[in-house]
């Protein structure tokens, strides 16, 4: 399951102008190099991406056009109460 989590996040990477242009300031749900999801903060993003796809599975990145914003990468491994 972590090669996925990479390999999405590779995605990201790959293609971050391109999301950056379409998702600006927005946390976007990764899974299987497709975008699921756009939020406001990234709570919201694991929150809501949970109720459908198993906590782990999927990543959640903020999207931005600075190539140094790749430096905070949330995964949905955690677990809120």
């Amino acid at each position: 399951m972590e090669q996925l989590l990479k390999d999405d996040f590779q995605y990201y990477l790959d293609h971050q102008t391109e999301l950056a242009e379409k998702y600006e300031g927005k946390y976007i749900v990764i899974k299987n190099r497709l975008v699921l999801g756009t939020y406001d903060d990234e709570m919201e993003a694991v929150e809501k991406t949970a109720k459908k796809h198993e906590l782990g599975t999927f990543l959640v990145q903020e999207c931005s056009s600075d190539p140094d914003s790749t430096i905070e990468t949330f995964h949905s491994r955690v677990s809120f109460s």
